[in-house]
Formats: C-alpha cells, sequence, structure tokens
C-alpha cells in the first residue's frame, strides 16, 4: 500500500500540470482541488486489497474524465464514507428498547434558552414548530466518540494546538489513525447562501470578531462559531445557542471609493424574522472542523477541504449533519461580479429540485496517512489583505489562484 500511496501522492502533485484544466487561475485551482480529491478519496475506497492494476486505472481516469465526471466521483466517495460514520453514530446511540422496559422512542424537546422578554414573563412552553425529539441512548460526546472510534478507527480531540505561536490557541488532533482520503471532520455551523450575506453577525466586517468562518468555491459561507464545542443532546438547533456577534466592532477610517461602495451595498439585515433550524446530534464527535490550524513554517498540511453537498433526501442522516441553512429551504439565483453578489435576473428564476435538496456542507479529507497528530489545513489567506503574523504560505501560486 506504501508504494501505491506514493503514485496517488506523485499523481496529485502533477495535477496542474495537466493541459485538461483551464487556465482561468481561480478556476484552475478549484479543478486542481477535484483532481486531487478525486485522486484521495478514490484511494480511500479501493481500501487495503487495492492492487496496482488498480491504482494505475485509477490515475489514468483521473487524466481522462472531465471535472465534471470526477466532481460527481468525488462526492460519491465522500457520501460512501459519511454514511459508514453516521451509521456509526446511529448504533451507538440507538436506544435500549427490550420487552420489560417502556417504549421511550419519543420524547420532547429541551426546554429553549429563554432570553428577553419571553424570560420576564415566564413563557416557558416550547413552540408547537419544534419536533418531537427521538430518545438515544444518554451517552456523552466522550463516550460517543470512544464508539465512533472502535467503528470507524479513528475520532477527534480538541487540545493547544502544537503551532508555536502565542495566536496558535486550539487545534484539531486525530486520535486513531485515518487513512489517505478519509472523511476526517466536518465543519459544523450556519451556512449563508450568497442571498443571505447581509444577515451574517457583523456584517460586512464578519471576519473582524470571528475567525471561524470558511466560504466554500461556489460562494455559500459556513459560521461555525454559534456550533463551538458541539452539545451534550440531540436538539432541535437553530445555530443561535453559543455565541452571538454584533455589527460592528471596526474601528471608523477614512474610506475610499470602493470603501464607500462596500458600504452603500451592504447595509446589515435584521435576521430575527428568518425562521430555519434543523434536529441536530450535538455530540457528534466529529463536528470540529473549525479548530484545524493553519500549518507551521516547514510543516505540509494533512487535510483539505473538500465541498460535500448532502442530499436531504437522505432522512435517516440528516441528524448527524451538523449545519442549518439560514433562512430554511428558500434559495435565490445569484451571481458573483468581483466580490459582490447580486440577484440573477437573466433566464429562468426556478431553481431545480435537485440542486434546492441538499445542505452545501463541507468536509476535511486526509492528504496522506494521519495517525495520533494535530490536523494542519491550508487557509490560503489572500494575498491582497494583511496577513497575520503566524502565516507562512503553503503554496503562494495557490493563494494567489484562490484569490484571482
Amino acid at each position: 500500500m506504501a508504494f501505491l500511496f506514493r503514485k496517488f501522492q506523485q499523481a496529485a502533485k502533477s495535477a496542474a500540470k495537466s493541459p485538461m484544466f483551464g487556465r482561468d487561475p481561480r478556476n484552475l485551482q478549484f479543478e486542481t482541488d477535484i483532481n486531487r480529491l478525486f485522486l484521495y478519496t478514490s484511494y480511500n475506497r479501493l481500501g487495503e486489497n487495492a492492487e496496482e492494476k488498480d491504482a494505475e486505472e485509477l490515475i489514468e481516469m483521473a487524466t481522462r474524465a472531465s471535472v465534471w465526471e470526477q466532481q460527481i466521483q468525488v462526492h460519491e466517495n465522500v457520501h460512501f464514507q459519511i454514511k459508514n460514520i453516521c451509521q456509526a453514530m446511529d448504533e451507538a446511540l440507538a436506544p435500549d428498547v427490550g420487552p420489560d422496559q417502556p417504549d421511550l422512542t419519543r420524547v420532547f424537546p429541551k426546554d429553549p434558552q429563554r432570553k428577553g422578554l419571553s424570560f420576564a414573563v415566564g413563557k416557558g412552553t416550547p413552540s408547537s414548530n419544534i419536533p418531537a425529539i427521538p430518545a438515544t441512548r444518554h451517552l456523552t460526546l466522550h463516550e460517543l466518540s470512544q464508539a465512533v472510534k472502535d467503528q470507524i478507527g479513528y475520532t477527534l480531540d480538541i487540545k493547544p494546538s502544537q503551532v508555536p505561536h502565542k495566536d496558535a490557541g486550539q487545534g484539531l488532533f486525530i486520535s486513531g489513525q485515518a487513512q489517505i482520503g478519509s472523511v476526517l471532520a466536518f465543519y459544523p455551523g450556519v451556512i449563508y447562501s450568497p442571498a443571505y450575506y447581509r444577515y451574517i453577525p457583523g456584517y460586512p466586517r464578519i471576519d473582524a470578531s470571528n475567525s471561524y468562518l470558511i466560504t466554500r468555491y461556489d460562494g455559500n459561507l459556513i459560521n461555525a462559531q454559534p456550533w463551538g464545542t458541539g452539545g451534550s443532546t440531540r436538539e432541535y438547533w437553530d445555530g443561535t445557542d453559543c455565541l452571538d456577534i454584533r455589527a460592528n466592532n471596526v474601528s471608523e477610517s477614512p474610506q475610499s471609493g470602493s470603501d464607500r461602495m462596500w458600504r452603500m451595498l451592504s447595509n446589515p439585515l435584521d435576521s430575527n424574522n428568518q425562521k430555519f433550524g434543523d434536529l441536530i446530534e450535538r455530540r457528534n464527535p466529529l463536528a470540529f472542523a473549525h479548530f484545524a490550524n493553519h500549518p507551521p513554517k516547514d510543516t505540509m498540511p494533512n487535510a483539505m477541504v473538500c465541498a460535500y453537498d448532502f442530499p436531504l433526501s437522505e432522512k435517516d442522516m440528516r441528524v448527524y449533519i451538523p449545519n442549518v441553512v439560514f433562512g430554511g429551504s428558500e434559495t435565490e439565483n445569484m451571481k458573483r461580479f468581483g466580490t459582490f453578489w447580486f440577484k440573477s435576473w437573466s433566464g429562468s428564476r426556478k431553481i431545480e429540485e435537485s440542486e434546492s435538496a441538499v445542505i452545501r456542507a463541507l468536509v476535511l479529507v486526509a492528504t496522506r496517512i494521519v495517525c495520533d497528530e494535530e490536523v494542519y489545513l491550508n487557509y490560503r489567506l489572500s494575498n491582497a489583505k494583511r496577513r497575520p503574523e503566524w502565516y507562512v504560505p503553503v503554496d503562494s501560486q495557490e493563494d494567489e489562484r484562490r484569490w484571482s
């Protein structure tokens, strides 16, 4: 397997040089990432019994298949793994119901945290819109984490980072061993499509007090700050029960013409009238991708981001996907112009059911065998902005392409 792994690594490194890819810088980086993910996740799916001819066939496929075809295969490979992960959690959390035990298959949701007026007047009944919650075994996050590790071979821990910098804070560590191409972690939190950017807490300077933000290539942004370190139960979660950032803590400064345009287009909106939320397993032990740090100098990342569109038709798995979509299932057609997104008025406004019936999430995928070590992710920070002193580029060309 070590020999096959080296072949796959070499193929992944040469992806950007392939003539099959377009030359638009940003699109080139996207296509290169898809090619790498195709190799890594397909290699993982081959399993320990893979033969050299199998590996060579996959590498040959990676040079012939279109980006769209590779993207479909990546999603299938990732979904296959996530299905196994969800099954492992399902088996661990299934309630013990015997012939002499009462039927506890459904319980009421826990009382939501009450604030402001509802607390003052003593309103204590949960909303009728919140569904009953299926009962589960009373496992702690640590207990569920160990049960998952027993099933898939690894789990995650949050500990002080080994990055030698005072701002490193907590880091993400893998306990156990994961093979190349393994889904290591989910990126949890609230998903904002470009149509809802102005509802992001702290908008327009959303990163001023929040370092737990990440954006997919298609423009969907995930805010993991409300998720924090998860929870202790399965609950109806609307993404509001952790930290709440208020705009805007950035001090005022003289504004250029582009800054004035930004502020004119960027009036923050009140999110109180936006209803969204889902039944979520807050004890998910793999929902901590937001704690992965950028690697220190002379260290290569051992994970990369992978877009994952979870199909809502997989109802039994939904509870283990640690994301809620801001605004619910409502969707807008948007087009990107530079750094701005606008509603698209051209063509039909109808969104196909196959596109809208997904949760546009992110996961971390291992780029090599990872064993009892810290997980590092290339942040690819923009060249156009002042970077923090701890940031050492892994690949300056990748950073430049990402933000072209």
